[in-house]
């Protein structure tokens, strides 16, 4: 015999309005990735080795830009929403208000593209709110929540990262403006970097989403192993 099995509860009319809104989440977050991709095949002409995402808005297809911060930061807020009922500690509840504030920035940035001054506000209510959030909503919901203990490794890995990969896109710019002298061009690698961050976001966001709907619909697997360390 196994030594867990699946649990299946009822479904109440407020837990199929919650799996609809967490697979809301997840559809927009793999929406705005879709976009991110497409703008690649839409502006050829920017070098995604050292060109920011952000400069996408000097061509064309501007709008796509804006359609991508925009569908992230709706999946953000969305994704907040659901969360609210799973999130059982202080940190968890803290962690939902930093993706809110991320959501904010992201918003901003679909409004305010590279050439406007509060374009750069955006970008850093969003890159600073989002690692910190992805950490501890995780921590919580493994921590205090059986539903999501059994996913605690992949759930950890994709929570760490957002930072990791902000940390390695802020060591490239300044290794390589410290050998330029202070000017971007080819040899700033900081455009892969920038857009391996959103792909981060993404990732962590879809992932959430999908258990989330999972749990909304009172299927999961609680591991035997889990111990809460929820403490109020």
């Amino acid at each position: 015999m196994n030594d867990y099995t699946t649990i299946s509860t009822p479904v109440s009319a407020n837990s199929q309005i919650a799996r609809s809104g967490a697979l809301l989440s997840a559809i927009l977050a793999a929406l705005s990735l879709a976009l991110l991709a497409a703008l690649h095949i839409l502006s050829p002409e920017l070098d995604p080795s050292w060109r920011m995402v952000s400069e996408y808005a000097l061509g064309q297809y501007g709008w796509v830009l804006s359609l991508m911060f925009l569908t992230m930061a709706l999946s953000c807020v969305t994704l907040s929403v659901v969360m609210m009922p799973q999130t059982r500690t202080r940190g968890g509840k803290i962690g939902l208000g930093f993706l809110l504030a991320a959501s904010v920035g992201m918003a901003m940035a679909s409004v305010f593209d590279i050439t406007q001054g509060l374009h750069g506000l955006a970008v850093l209510i969003g890159n600073t709110s989002f690692p910190v959030a992805a950490i501890l909503l995780s921590l919580s919901l493994v921590r205090a929540n059986p539903a999501w203990f059994a996913i605690r490794r992949p759930l950890l890995w994709l929570a760490n990262f957002p930072w990791i990969s902000l940390v390695l896109m802020l060591a490239l710019l300044f290794i390589g403006l410290s050998q330029t002298g202070g000017k971007f061009g080819p040899e700033v690698w900081i455009g892969w970097p920038n857009r391996i961050l959103l792909v981060a976001y993404g990732a962590w966001l879809i992932a959430v989403a999908v258990r989330a709907a999972r749990v909304s619909h009172g299927k999961t697997r609680p591991d035997p192993a889990f111990q809460s360390t929820f403490v109020g």
